[in-house]
């Protein structure tokens, strides 16, 4: 028989093969997703007017304390590892000097302790920073319209450890003061505390996205000023990874990039360099544009996926994300 030698009028590389089934396109794929990968967010309050949807976050709840528990029942039912604390306060009650974030009895320690009673072995992390219990509404002490550093360090310490006495698992600063990692791992660790994790919120930048989250910790309208001489400038790539680099040094167990979905680029490169665990944060903003875009007929909610998925092909390990139950209960169905 002549065997032909001439190239073939078809292309010798059909890579549609693979998408053929459902069950091959499973076999190759190369980023996947699962509820392991997630951190729920949720937000605590203690005042009953409080409590229920935050408008700006549709299909996002402020809890009472029952309902925190509620939810990390229903988190380790899905099989979502953590569950990450954001209290919301009595605005009567916040103060220029913060004495709340150390209080054992505020509502984020509470709720911490909760949680331990009806899910021991669930992750809990906290929150590091003053902005929940700051009259100014800034992450840091204030004096005369300047945030202090080294002071706003020793209190975070002192927050830290009655986060830890209270039980918290993880504790995530986020406020982007300078030495805090350092000065935190010193306090874990000369109090007892040295198998409690920190994951740093390490590249923070200074956003437009968080407008819904401080709607939903009652922080809106009390800023006074900005968070640009602490948090890192958007254009500011090289920056960001010193910030990296920094709290890795101190410490850090964990980092995070936040906000997410417009940073992707910073966590493919902080996984890439650091050689870490790396988290980001599918931040409020993110979530109220894609919620709205789905509830309006704009997106399918196959779009949720798919952003997480993003966020796992650029090499995050884990994702923060307001839709971590949604999530966790269609990959158990799909799986």
């Amino acid at each position: 028989m002549a065997v032909s030698t001439s190239l073939p009028a078809f292309p010798a590389t059909r890579l549609r093969r693979l998408r053929r089934t459902k069950a091959i396109r499973a076999l190759v794929a190369e980023t996947t997703l699962s509820p392991a990968n997630l951190i729920w967010p949720i937000f605590v309050t203690e005042l009953d007017s409080g409590v229920g949807e935050i408008p700006s976050m549709p299909g996002v709840e402020r809890l009472t304390l029952d309902g925190a528990k509620r939810a990390a029942e229903t988190a380790l039912r899905l099989g979502i590892p953590a569950i990450c604390i954001f209290p919301h306060s009595d605005p009567d009650l916040k103060t220029e000097g913060c004495e709340r974030a150390w209080d054992p009895e505020n509502i984020g320690n509470r709720a911490i302790r909760a949680i331990k009673e009806v899910a021991p072995e669930l992750a809990v992390m906290t929150d590091i920073a003053l902005d929940p219990y700051n009259i100014n509404g800034h992450d840091g002490l204030v004096k005369d319209g300047v945030i202090l550093n080294d002071e706003t360090v020793e209190a975070l310490v002192r927050m830290a450890l009655a986060q830890a006495d209270a039980g918290a698992d993880i504790l995530g600063p986020s406020d982007m003061m300078d030495g805090r990692i350092a000065a935190l791992r010193a306090g874990l660790e000369a109090n007892g505390y040295a198998d409690v994790s920190i994951l740093s919120y390490a590249a923070k930048f200074a956003s437009g996205f968080y407008g819904p989250f401080r709607d939903a910790v009652g922080a809106s309208g009390r800023l006074v000023g900005d968070k640009k001489t602490y948090q890192v400038n958007p254009g500011n790539r090289e920056e960001a990874l010193r910030c990296v680099a920094r709290d890795i040094a101190e410490g850090a167990d964990m980092v995070m990039v936040k906000p997410g979905m417009p940073y992707l680029d910073l966590c493919r490169e902080v996984r890439d360099r650091f050689e870490v665990p790396t988290f980001a944060y599918q931040v409020s903003g993110e979530y109220a544009m894609i919620e709205g875009a789905i509830r309006n007929g704009w997106l399918s909610r196959d779009v949720v996926i798919e952003s997480l998925i993003g966020f796992r092909r650029a090499g995050c390990d884990g994702i923060l994300t307001y839709y971590a139950p949604e999530v966790a209960e269609k990959l158990a169905h799909l799986g």
